[in-house]
C-alpha cells in the first residue's frame, strides 16, 4: 500500500488525500472532465440551480461539490426545478447510485443510457424519476 497522496492540482486542498492509484484516476477524471463542455467547476449550488433554472428539463452540468466528502456534483433541471446529487469516490470509482466507473464522463454516459430505461430515484427530488 502506498502512502496517500496530497489533492491532485486544481483539486480544492480542502479534499482528503488521496493514495497514488487513487490519484491518478482523479488526474484523468479532471483533465477529460475540464475539456468538456458541462464541467463548471467551483459553481455553487445557487449559482448551478440559477443557471438551470432557465434550461430545458434533462440539462445538466458537473461543478465541484461544496461538501468536503464529495468531489464532485451533478446539477439536473427537473420538471420541478433544479437539483443537486453528489458524486461520491470510493475505492478510486465514482458512484451515482448504482453505476460507477473510473470516470466522471464514462459515469454521466452510463447514467444517461442507463436511465433510460430505467428511471432513478432519489430522496433530494422528492419522488420524481431522473430520466
Amino acid at each position: 500500500s502506498t502512502l496517500p497522496s496530497p489533492a491532485p492540482p486544481g483539486l480544492p486542498d480542502r479534499f482528503r488525500m488521496f493514495r497514488s492509484c487513487e490519484w491518478e484516476v482523479l488526474e484523468r477524471s479532471l483533465n477529460i472532465l475540464q475539456a468538456s463542455d458541462f464541467y463548471w467547476g467551483p459553481l455553487s449550488v445557487g449559482e448551478a440551480h440559477a443557471k438551470l433554472q432557465r434550461e430545458p428539463v434533462g440539462t445538466y452540468l458537473v461543478r465541484d461539490s461544496s461538501q468536503g466528502n464529495c468531489l464532485f456534483s451533478l446539477s439536473v433541471r427537473m420538471p420541478t426545478g433544479p437539483v443537486s446529487l453528489r458524486i461520491s469516490f470510493q475505492e478510486g470509482y465514482f458512484r451515482l447510485k448504482n453505476w460507477f466507473s473510473d470516470c466522471v464522463v464514462r459515469l454521466l454516459e452510463l447514467v444517461v443510457a442507463g436511465t433510460r430505461n430505467n428511471p432513478l430515484h432519489f430522496d433530494e427530488m422528492g419522488g420524481t424519476p431522473l430520466v
